[in-house]
């Protein structure tokens, strides 16, 4: 006796989209993130062009 095959299945056929998780209560969103690091980017690179080349 012999079964058929199963049916191919394609990845990401189901229709379900990935979710990030939620942050945790207290914890800065990723938008924040995102915004905090441009500006650490922002604030270092004024900081190395006030600093005086060392001879």
């Amino acid at each position: 006796m012999t079964t058929p095959g199963l049916p191919r299945r394609t990845p990401g056929a189901s229709g379900r989209m990935y979710t990030p998780p939620e942050p945790r209560p207290g914890a800065p969103s990723r938008a924040l993130r995102v915004r905090a690091a441009g500006g650490w980017e922002k604030f270092m690179r004024r900081v190395e062009a006030k600093q005086e080349p060392e001879e």
